[in-house]
C-alpha cells in the first residue's frame, strides 16, 4: 500500500490527526534535507512535503521563494533530490510528497519522471499548476506507479469544481485555507469549519489544511477541524534563520516537535 494512504488510514483508526511538514529541498543543501527528514520522522511528522526548487513559482510567498532560491544556489536538481530521497529511504519510511511545478516534469518527460519518483521512494506528487481537467494521462501513469496525485482546493473554488477536483484526487486533499500565497499568519481563517464541511460532502479522502499555520496553537486549531495540518513557511523560516548553524537540525527539529505534539494532543 502507498505510504500516504497507509499513514492516513492508521491515524484514522487511532483517532489521530496528521501533521504534514513542508520544506524547500536543498535548503541550505541536500545533506541538510536528508538529515531534517530523518529528524522530522523522529519528531512525529506524518507526511513530508519537499518543494522542488523552481525559478518562477506561483503559489509561494516570500519565505518559500527565498528557500527555492537557496535550493537552486545549492545546486539542487530533480535527479539530485531523488538521489537524496533514496538515501532517506535507507533509514526512514516517512511518506514523501514532491511539491512541484509541471515544467520540471515536462522537461524530463511525464512517464520517465513518474517512474523515477516511484523508484526513488516518492509517494505522491502535488503539481501546483496542473489542473485535473488536463491530467488524464498523468493520473493514469501515477496510479499505475502506485503514487498519489494530490490536488488543491481553495476558498474561492466553486462547489461544482470542488466536487470534480476531489473526485479525481488520491492520498489526501490539500485545502488552501487562505486566498493568496503561502506565508505565516496571526490567526486561522474564520470560515475554516464551513469550508471543510463543504469539501467533506464530496469526498471520503482525508483533508489536510495549510497556508498560514505558524505556531502550535494554530496547528491544533486547524487539525481539530481537518484531518491534518500542514505547516510550511514557519519551518522554512527557521531553516533560513539557522541555516549556517551546526545546530540547524537540532533547532529546527525541536521547533517541529512542538508543532507535532500540539497536533497529536487532539
Amino acid at each position: 500500500m502507498n505510504r500516504i494512504v497507509e499513514k492516513f488510514a492508521r491515524l484514522k483508526s487511532a483517532g489521530k490527526k496528521a501533521f504534514v511538514v513542508y520544506i524547500g529541498a536543498g535548503d541550505p543543501h541536500l545533506e541538510a534535507t536528508r538529515q531534517l527528514a530523518l529528524a522530522f520522522d523522529q519528531a512525529g511528522v506524518d507526511v513530508l512535503e519537499l518543494g522542488v526548487p523552481f525559478s518562477d513559482p506561483l503559489a509561494d510567498g516570500l519565505v518559500n521563494q527565498l528557500a527555492a532560491q537557496r535550493g537552486l544556489e545549492s545546486g539542487t536538481t530533480p535527479p539530485k533530490l531523488l538521489a537524496t530521497i533514496q538515501a532517506i529511504r535507507k533509514e526512514s519510511q516517512i511518506p514523501i510528497v514532491l511539491y512541484i511545478y509541471f515544467n520540471l516534469i515536462h522537461k524530463v518527460g511525464l512517464e520517465k519522471f513518474i517512474a523515477d519518483c516511484a523508484q526513488a521512494g516518492v509517494d505522491g506528487l502535488l503539481v501546483l499548476d496542473l489542473p485535473p481537467e488536463e491530467s488524464d494521462n498523468y493520473e493514469a501513469l501515477m496510479k499505475a506507479a502506485g503514487l498519489c496525485h494530490i490536488y488543491l482546493v481553495a476558498p474561492t473554488t466553486p462547489e461544482e469544481r470542488m466536487a470534480l477536483i476531489v473526485k479525481r484526487g488520491a492520498g489526501f486533499i490539500y485545502y488552501i485555507s487562505r486566498i493568496g500565497v503561502t506565508g505565516m499568519q496571526t490567526n486561522v481563517a474564520a470560515d475554516l469549519a464551513s469550508q471543510i464541511a463543504k469539501i467533506r460532502a464530496h469526498t471520503s479522502l482525508p483533508i489536510a489544511v495549510g497556508f498560514g499555520v505558524s505556531n502550535p496553537a494554530q496547528a491544533k486549531e486547524v487539525a481539530t477541524e481537518g484531518d491534518g495540518c500542514v505547516v510550511g513557511s514557519a519551518i522554512v523560516n527557521q531553516i533560513a534563520e539557522h541555516g549556517k548553524s551546526p545546530d540547524l537540525v537540532a533547532k529546527v527539529g525541536a521547533f517541529v516537535k512542538a508543532l507535532a505534539e500540539a497536533v497529536k494532543a487532539i
